[in-house]
Order: C-alpha cells, then sequence, then structure tokens
C-alpha cells in the first residue's frame, strides 16, 4: 500500500506511520505538508496512491475543504479524512463527497485498517477500469509514442529533437517532465539525437547531487526513447529572469549555480550548454541543473560533438568554446558570468545580427562593464568572463567563494538587503 498523508503535526504523522507499518509492514507514507508545501498541484490526481489521507485541520486549513476539492478532481485517488467524531457534520458531508473517514479513536482500532483496505479496492479497481479504457490508453500517449503508466496533461515544448511534456507518474506518485526523442531525424542533424538524449540519463543518474535533475525513468516504446525527470512547476531561471532581480537575488542564483557546477565537475562533466533555461528553480527554493545531452563526460568517456563542431548557445558560450577549441570547466565559469551579468543588467554582454558575429565579440570584446551600482560586482565578472582560461576562477568552488563574498561586501555596504 502506498499512502499519501496531508497532515503538519509531525507526531500524527509518525503515529499513523507507525500503525500503518503495524498493518502492512512494506507499505509506503508520503508525507505532504500543506503549509511548507502548499496545495497539491492543480492537475495532481494522486494515481500513484492508493489512499489520501487528509488531516482535520492545521494552521490556515481544514481537511474538508481540501477534501471537496479534490473529491470534484476527475480520477482522483480515493480519500480518506481524519474526524474528531465520525457522527459529525464534518464525517456526513465528508461521506456526501464520496469520501471515507475515521476518527481519532478508529487509529487504535482495526477499523483504521479496514477503512484503508476499503478504500484500497477502490483505488485498484478505478486503475484496472482506466488502464484498459479507450480513454485511459489515449492518456498515456505522448504524440506518437504510447508510454505506459504515465498520464499525459500537456506539452510543454517542442524542440528539433524531442518533445517534452509534463504527467503523473505512477510509480513516481508525482508531476514529472518525459521526454519523448522522435524516431525520425533531420539528415541535416549532424549528431546523433538517440544518442545525445540516452547520454542525459547517464551523465544526470552519476552525478549524486541535488543540484542536479532528478532521472526517474528511461525506457522506449513504439521506436521512440523517452526520459522521466523531475518536474518543476517554477519553471526555470529564464523565466524568473522576466521579473527584475534584485542584485542580491543575482548574486545568490550565480552562487548557486556554481556549486552546481562544483557537483557536476567533479564528477567529470562539462555541461558546455549553461543558460538561464537549463537553470530550473524548486519550490524550496534551490536549483537544479538540466539538460546534459551536450555535454562532455571523460568519466563515460562520452562526447557526441565531433571534433571541430561547435554546439551550445552562442551568447554563453565561451571563447574557446566558440572557436571549437579544447574545454574545460573553465568554460562553463564563463557562461555563469555572462548570466550573471544578464541577472544584473537585463541585457546580454554582446549582441550582433548573426550567431557568428556574438561568438567574434566574445573573443574578441573587452570583458562588459557592469553599471557604475553594480562596482562591487565587476571583479568577479572580470574573472569569470577573462578572455583565457588561465585568467578565470581555478574551478567552480574558487568562483562560488568568490561570489559569496561579493554578496557579504554587497550587503555590508548597506545595499538593498
Amino acid at each position: 500500500m502506498r499512502l499519501l498523508l496531508i497532515e503538519e503535526d509531525a507526531r500524527r504523522c509518525a503515529h499513523i506511520r507507525e500503525r500503518l507499518i503495524s498493518w502492512r509492514p512494506h507499505a509506503e507514507l508520503v508525507v505532504h505538508r500543506p503549509v511548507a508545501q502548499g496545495a497539491l498541484a492543480r492537475d495532481f490526481l494522486a494515481q500513484g496512491f492508493d489512499v489520501v489521507m487528509l488531516a482535520d485541520e492545521w494552521p490556515g486549513g481544514r481537511g474538508l475543504t481540501w477534501a471537496r476539492e479534490l473529491s470534484g478532481r476527475a480520477g482522483f485517488a480515493p480519500i480518506v479524512l481524519l474526524c474528531q467524531d465520525k457522527d459529525s457534520s464534518v464525517a456526513r458531508e465528508a461521506g456526501a463527497i464520496g469520501a471515507f473517514t475515521v476518527s481519532g479513536a478508529d487509529l487504535e482500532r482495526e477499523t483504521f485498517a479496514h477503512v484503508l483496505a476499503a478504500a484500497e479496492r477502490r483505488q485498484a479497481h478505478a486503475r484496472a477500469i482506466w488502464r484498459e479504457s479507450r480513454a485511459g490508453r489515449e492518456t498515456q500517449r505522448f504524440g506518437d509514442a504510447f508510454v505506459r503508466g504515465y498520464r499525459c496533461i500537456r506539452r510543454l515544448a517542442a524542440g528539433a529533437t524531442s518533445d517534452l511534456y509534463v504527467a503523473e507518474s505512477e510509480r513516481v506518485g508525482a508531476l514529472v517532465a518525459l521526454k519523448v526523442a522522435r524516431d525520425r531525424q533531420d539528415e541535416q542533424q549532424p549528431v546523433d539525437a538517440f544518442r545525445r538524449f540516452l547520454q542525459e540519463y547517464e551523465i544526470a543518474q552519476r552525478i549524486a547531487s541535488p543540484a542536479v535533475v532528478r532521472l526517474y525513468d528511461l525506457g522506449v516504446s513504439d521506436e521512440h526513447a523517452w526520459l522521466v525527470m523531475e518536474y518543476f512547476a517554477l519553471g526555470d531561471l529564464r523565466r524568473r529572469m522576466r521579473s527584475a532581480l534584485s542584485p542580491r537575488e543575482a548574486l545568490r542564483f550565480a552562487g548557486a549555480v556554481a556549486e552546481a557546477l562544483a557537483a557536476v565537475h567533479a564528477a567529470g562533466v562539462l555541461h558546455r550548454d549553461l543558460k538561464p533555461g537549463n537553470v530550473m528553480l524548486r519550490q524550496d527554493g534551490t536549483i537544479a541543473l538540466i539538460d546534459f545531452g551536450l555535454s562532455k563526460d571523460a568519466a563515460l568517456a562520452l562526447d557526441v560533438t565531433d571534433t571541430g563542431m561547435i554546439f551550445g548557445t552562442p551568447h554563453y558560450m565561451s571563447p574557446e568554446q566558440g572557436h571549437a577549441e579544447a574545454l574545460d570547466a573553465r568554460s562553463d565559469l564563463y557562461s555563469l558570468g555572462v548570466i550573471l551579468f544578464e541577472m544584473l543588467t537585463g541585457e546580454k554582454p554582446y549582441r550582433a545580427e548573426n550567431p557568428m558575429a556574438i561568438v567574434y565579440k566574445h573573443r574578441k570584446e573587452p570583458v562588459p562593464q557592469l553599471p557604475a551600482q553594480f562596482a562591487v560586482v565587476q571583479p568577479v565578472l572580470e574573472r569569470l568572463m577573462a578572455k583565457l582560461p588561465a585568467e578565470r576562477f581555478a574551478d567552480a568552488q574558487q568562483a562560488g567563494a568568490a561570489l559569496t563574498e561579493t554578496l557579504g561586501n554587497w550587503l555590508a555596504h548597506g545595499r538593498e538587503t
């Protein structure tokens, strides 16, 4: 059994876990804290859970209010509402919307196990019907690919070689991002898209760091390769930058990216396509790097690009990357410098009418000057965006320390907090 418990009280969570395990030793309890984590995602149906159990109340919220909303989502998992008294008006209203109820006293009795078992049977029946129905089969289709166990919610983006969807995973018990590589590749594409796609999984799985996107699954269906990864409801840094960032926020984001790069580089990987769109934001305020399809992995000796070819995004490329020269970790630091400049000014450091002109400017034009009010940041930007790798920070850890020190200096001089 897999139970999702919506509760804030840590002691009651522990007690319910104890009671559940005493009945089902291998049961899984996942706790969602409504105050800290907010409402369940609008498209979430809890299809990966047998039961969703709601506390009667918590600071600023009531289980019955949530039960009303969740029960209105077609296909949502069975709900069990914890009530003070099973004969109360709350319990009667819960029953009217199809929810099960248990009282605090029931937790100590066999009644608790009986209610959960009844909810579990209801969910098993609903799953069986859904999987075999035409609608159920159609919701497991992602473009031309059929991916069992995932419910397609919507397409997020379409790229040259793959499509990205938001889906719900039964196994993960959460919304996920599902990327499907197309089976037919453009003959003009110089890189095997499948090979690049599969490399993402190999690299991200091996870097044991929360600073990298979590990867859940990989497979092939109907001649389509697909990859399942963490879904970021807040989107990426590019989206966040559409609203002006404060200098403090910009420096903190840059420091977090430097920390993430340190973990990536420690695993023998160069990202090679660092840009705001590849820096994702989590609800808890942390960041995660994504898209390792262009990465160089020294440990696995993988490099999907041919010698002399240029891959990446021109606006964020180091001078050496733009000229197809040998790269090391300091190339990613240059890209971080470009991102820092853009976060502070709202503009890219070099602009031109075509990509090759931008590449030329990265090599030939001086490091851009920040506006006078950001003068305290200019020294760290000079090091990050130095034209020669030898003049940049030695590694991401050193860059991160410098960014932290710069933030401290910024705040110490009485600037915005």
